[in-house]
């Protein structure tokens, strides 16, 4: 197995019980998650995996993904994020509008 480029970390606020509830949820981050596998799909996007996590304790910026390793941290994800973070990959750059500040 190859280590992905961007390995990204969806928030789905799931609680240590297993319950969703959260901003994240409430804000239909499965919604994004399932938009987000679908863009890369289309754009045949190889070294983008996506993983969806437990609470990632940004709520009051969710819904949140984590771009594993580098760190970057994007909040208020709608799908005009998503777009414009695998833009800014296919490009080799940031998606800089959408960076936890």
């Amino acid at each position: 197995m190859n280590t992905p480029n961007h390995h990204l970390l969806v928030c789905g606020s799931f609680r240590a019980n297993g319950e969703r509830q959260g901003v994240c949820f409430k804000k239909d981050s499965m919604s994004l998650l399932s938009y987000l596998q679908n863009e890369i799909q289309d754009r045949m996007m190889d070294g983008v995996e996506v993983c969806v996590t437990g609470c990632l304790n940004m709520c009051t910026k969710g819904p949140v993904i984590i771009d594993y390793p580098s760190g970057n941290t994007y909040t208020g994800i709608t799908e005009e994020a998503i777009d414009a973070i695998l833009d800014a990959f296919e490009e080799g750059s940031v998606a800089t509008d959408y960076l936890a500040s």
